[in-house]
């Protein structure tokens, strides 16, 4: 039984106005049918005006997945009726979309995968209804923002590989900075058609279509379609239905119950009645235009996970947790490696520590107490072998209970120097700890288990060398053993 899987995703787009009118487009959940004008409400009169930077950033997500830019395109009227829509037609893209056929690759589990796109369009979002106690109330904040619809081919074959290309796509969304695609606020939905192909004594079947609507989780994309697979396999041994035009059912997610459940027959385009919008010109683009955008377009995110494992020397799993977690989380990153000259270092760094601390604390990175710069500049310091391991995580510790803009790099300084930190990489104090070290008869047995060449045998004397001298360098203490021990009998 193999699955068939195609993803239509909405991705709402960061601008500042909605799609067709100056109205705010803001996420205000708390202040219901605030963010509306005569357009949104569907007055008489109300006229559209396209928002250019909307149509701009939906250019550059078709640049981004490798797609055929349109040089002209038009507007068209989806008519259709819900309480959340008031005008009683969404203004969308039918026959000239912006954005033409393209692809994503993913990692899938026999490699790198193509996932075709079968095309990108602007069109303008609905409200939102919402259902309490038996009461049925209508929210229009989101009507009129300018969703990019992103309908992939039906490549995938798995729940893994949905969500492994919904994270590609968000992720990339996110590095171009066109949408903060953030699924609890409803700024990125998907819906999934799926289905499965069966082996019978008669050969091969296709059960019917399913299309599962506004899911707004990774989780809830797998769930919904392993639920499926029970649903159609169990559904199919019953009535032995199989794929045909009039089939494709929509059906909505419950998560509470973790089952797809039954809406209607889905609409064919026939039945929203699309037609070319009156009151909106037609889009052309030129070359030059298109060839702007791409400039501004950046680095993309697995050109950046290779090139920041090569030039820092990081594993793909290092360069991939600091890729993954985000445009910003990695610029962090790049720039304490770049300050501390030492990209490993960074990296442990921020993938342990900045990342449990901005998880206990509830920051964003460009809100951590701890600035790049400031970070840097303390692992330069421990790279250079001023400062030892234990200490540079107290002075961290330190900048942590401190306001952001207190902690600069001279902070760091300031706090070495008020505390004593400095590496002791050597003079009496220290060689005196590594006679007494040596010569503790207790320590007999590690030291010979060193002559023999076992190394990792210094473990115990380091420490004890480290308890008797503050701050003494670890590196330092290791080599100095090491060399005394290696030149005795």
């Amino acid at each position: 039984m193999e699955a068939v899987i195609g993803l239509e995703v909405h991705a709402q787009l960061a601008t500042r106005t909605k799609l067709f009118s100056g109205c705010a487009a803001d996420f205000a959940p708390d202040e219901p049918n605030t963010r509306t004008d005569p357009l949104v409400l569907g007055l008489p009169g109300s006229l559209p005006v396209l928002n250019a930077a909307a149509f701009r950033m939906a250019v550059k997500v078709g640049l981004a997945l490798n797609c055929e830019i349109a040089r002209f395109c038009k507007w068209d009227r989806k008519q259709y009726y819900y309480p959340d829509l008031p005008k009683g037609y969404q203004i969308s893209q039918y026959d000239l979309p912006v954005c033409g056929e393209g692809w994503l690759d993913i990692d899938a589990e026999e490699g790198v995968k193509r996932i075709g796109i079968t095309r990108a369009h602007l069109e303008e979002d609905a409200g939102k209804n919402m259902h309490a106690g038996g009461v049925s109330k209508v929210d229009l904040n989101r009507a009129g923002t300018p969703l990019v619809e992103i309908v992939s081919e039906p490549d995938m074959s798995s729940a893994a590989e949905a969500k492994a290309y919904l994270e590609r796509l968000k992720l990339l969304l996110t590095y171009l900075g066109v949408s903060d695609c953030n699924m609890q606020e409803g700024s990125l939905r998907c819906d999934v058609n799926v289905n499965f192909k069966i082996s019978t004594a008669d050969g091969a079947k296709a059960t019917p279509i399913a299309e599962v609507k506004n899911l707004n989780s990774f989780r809830g994309v797998e769930a919904a379609i392993e639920f499926e697979r029970t649903r159609q396999l169990e559904e199919f041994a019953r009535t032995g239905e199989t794929l045909n035009a009039g089939n494709k059912t929509t059906r909505g997610w419950d998560p509470d119950r973790q089952v797809t459940v039954p809406q209607r027959t889905k609409e064919e385009a026939a039945d929203y009645r699309y037609f070319p919008d009156p009151d909106l010109v037609p889009v052309t683009l030129t070359e030059e235009a298109i060839e702007a955008l791409r400039g501004e377009l950046g680095e993309f995110p697995a050109d950046r996970r290779v090139r920041i494992g090569e030039v820092w020397e990081l594993s793909d799993y290092d360069a991939g947790v600091i890729i993954e977690r985000g445009k910003p989380f990695a610029d962090y990153y790049e720039e304490v490696a770049q300050t501390a000259d030492d990209g490993k270092r960074a990296a442990n760094w921020c993938t342990q520590d900045v990342l449990r601390d901005l998880s206990e604390l509830n920051h964003e990175i460009d809100t951590f107490p701890i600035p790049a710069g400031t970070l840097g500049h303390l692992l330069k310091r421990v790279s250079a072998g001023e400062l030892n391991t234990k200490a540079a995580r107290d002075v961290y510790a330190d900048l942590l209970s401190r306001p952001r803009g207190q902690n600069t790099p001279e902070t760091v300084d300031a706090i070495i120097d008020e505390r004593g930190l400095i590496a002791v990489t050597g003079g009496a104090e220290l060689e005196a700890a590594i006679d007494d070290a040596l010569a503790n008869p207790k320590n007999a047995v590690a030291i010979e288990t060193v002559r023999d060449g076992k190394q990792q045998a210094v473990g115990p004397l380091m420490g004890q060398v480290l308890k008797a001298v503050s701050g003494a360098d670890p590196k330092t203490v290791r080599a100095m053993l090491l060399e005394r021990i290696g030149g005795a009998g």
